[in-house]
């Protein structure tokens, strides 16, 4: 809601989050499946791998071979 709040305007980001909810209803009615949350940070998560793999690709492409390690934060 915050995202599209900033670039669109209140009553579009509203709208907006309606139709997300009306579209998961709806497929949740029309395949008979039980809603399964995604978690609060699923978007960030996706987000931050996808980020990884294309710096990984973009490296590899220059000519370097990279191995990732996660850093104990």
């Amino acid at each position: 809601y915050h995202r599209i709040a900033a670039r669109r305007g209140s009553n579009r980001a509203a709208v907006a989050v309606a139709h997300s909810i009306l579209t998961i209803v709806y497929h949740i009615l029309k395949r008979k499946q039980p809603y399964i949350e995604l978690g609060p940070n699923y978007y960030e998560e996706k987000r931050r791998n996808m980020v990884i793999r294309q710096s990984l690709k973009k490296l590899e492409s220059l000519g370097l071979k990279v191995t990732v390690e996660t850093v104990a934060s």
